[in-house]
């Protein structure tokens, strides 16, 4: 059985831990009320923005719209969004495993061949994919330390420019969607080309009238709704990195205390058998005399 100072050691470390996870939580607490303002006011105007996309690009054919140009996939570009940081629990883990079953079930030959291309945006992306077997672009690895529309518009032209010259054929995202404090879905959304499937296009009206005229709002709207779409992306992923953390010290820190009532034990077991062993030693010593 340990000594008394070794159990006092250990309660001592995990009081501490305990204090660092519930500072830890209170801080993604925080965090998190930001973050998820931010994605809730952006949902209703990307969504909308999103659905005028897909109708106005039905409308048009990949001559006045390179991004609806569906080809051949020989080359696609994956944006892996993670987290800058761990402690979130399954947060970062389950962006790598479901970039992985995307490669395996969808782009498993382009993969052999050396055409695909993943996009991190995150530290843990970066690193995690960095040191694999994989072709990386490590320009925007750290963006989250900046994260703002400009950033993330670069980001977005960048997939958009190497789609309209035809360096990829196709581009996908794949990130975690915030739900709430608790759960987070993994998301795969194709970001190019353009495309909706038949339930969306029976919805969407296309009957659209341009004004000032085609080629303008084409050329503008389209490509900022891209932007637009890749933002919200980072939002939800941030927001869910918040979440997947605040609930994951949490656990900890209930986990701290689960152990502090189990070290308590023994510390006042050890200690009983301590004074019992002195109690003993007194009277043997006290019958010797006698």
């Amino acid at each position: 059985m340990a000594n008394l100072k070794e159990v006092k050691t250990r309660i001592s470390s995990v009081q501490s831990t305990q204090q660092i996870t519930k500072a830890m939580k209170m801080v993604a607490a925080a965090k998190l009320r930001r973050a998820q303002d931010s994605i809730i006011q952006m949902r209703p105007y990307a969504q909308k923005l999103d659905s005028i996309l897909v109708g106005v690009s039905a409308s048009l054919d990949t001559e006045e719209n390179v991004f609806s140009e569906e080809r051949e996939v020989n080359s696609v570009l994956i944006i892996a969004i993670t987290s800058d940081r761990g402690l979130c629990g399954p947060f970062n883990s389950n962006v790598f495993k479901a970039t992985n079953a995307l490669i395996a079930d969808k782009y498993a030959n382009q993969f052999k061949e050396g055409g695909v291309t993943i996009l991190p945006i995150g530290k843990k992306a970066l690193d995690y994919f960095s040191k694999r077997d994989f072709i990386v672009e490590k320009k925007f690895g750290e963006l989250f330390g900046k994260l703002s529309f400009g950033e993330a518009m670069k980001a977005a032209e960048f997939a958009m420019k190497g789609f309209e010259n035809k360096k990829f054929d196709a581009v996908e995202i794949v990130y975690n969607e915030f739900k709430n404090v608790a759960t987070q879905i993994m998301c795969t959304d194709q970001f190019l080309p353009i495309v909706s499937n038949e339930e969306e296009g029976s919805s969407v009206n296309n009957d659209y009238i341009y004004q000032p005229n085609q080629d303008t709002l084409v050329e503008h709207l389209i490509p900022t709704s891209l932007r637009i779409k890749l933002y919200k992306a980072l939002l939800e992923s941030n927001a869910s990195e918040h979440g997947a953390r605040m609930t994951a010290m949490d656990k900890a820190t209930d986990n701290a205390g689960d152990l502090l009532k189990e070290l308590k034990l023994k510390y006042n077991q050890t200690r009983q058998a301590a004074i019992t062993n002195e109690i003993l030693e007194i009277v043997a010593g006290a019958e010797a005399l006698g």
